[in-house]
């Protein structure tokens, strides 16, 4: 696939995939274009750095429809309107349900702070930490209908630094901003 992707970026708290992501399309390291930002917290910090960078944002609670597949629902008309090809999950903290899956199949990539299938789901990194790991990571995927089960693009390890969660998570950040780019670079330029 040649040329600038639409995609929209799903994330559910502070949004640094989502910052690392619309800069280096700014920086010209990543092709495409963010035509949206879809949140389940309107009150996530994404919600403004969308609006720094002049972004759209979809910002709704699940809560407020009657399931997850009207929820869903709504945000793929949102999607289909503004013709977005591609969903980057970027710290959506929600499983996508066969209504998105569906609508793209095999254009839902998600990032996971753990070498997957190691330490999946929530809290991947407090997982490693309580298991003694001495090394963790992040992984590139396609999202599938389970959690975190899906095709692996790419990973890259971490050292985990012995004691302290706060400076793991930091090393972690790091890596998922520029693994994630460069994976979706790659996979935009086939």
């Amino acid at each position: 696939m040649t040329g600038k992707p639409k995609f929209a970026v799903f994330a559910s708290g502070s949004g640094s995939n989502f910052q690392a992501i619309h800069d280096a399309i700014e920086a010209g390291h990543l092709s495409g274009t963010i035509t949206l930002v879809v949140t389940d917290k309107p009150d996530a910090f994404v919600v403004e750095r969308a609006r720094i960078a002049g972004i759209e944002t979809l910002a709704i609670k699940p809560s407020s429809f009657s399931s997850k597949e009207v929820y869903e629902q709504e945000v793929l008309q949102n999607l289909k309107e503004l013709e977005v090809e591609w969903i980057i999950l970027a710290g959506y903290m929600r499983l996508v349900g066969n209504v998105l899956l569906e609508a793209y199949p095999n254009r839902i990539i998600n990032i996971h702070p753990s070498l997957l299938p190691a330490f999946p789901g929530k809290d991947a990194i407090g997982q490693a930490m309580a298991h003694g790991v001495k090394v963790t990571g992040v992984t590139v995927h396609y999202v599938d209908a389970g959690m975190d089960t899906g095709p692996i693009l790419a990973q890259a390890a971490v050292e985990v630094v012995d004691g302290d969660r706060k400076q793991t998570e930091k090393r972690i950040h790091a890596l998922e901003h520029e693994l994630y780019t460069r994976t979706l670079q790659k996979l935009w330029s086939r």
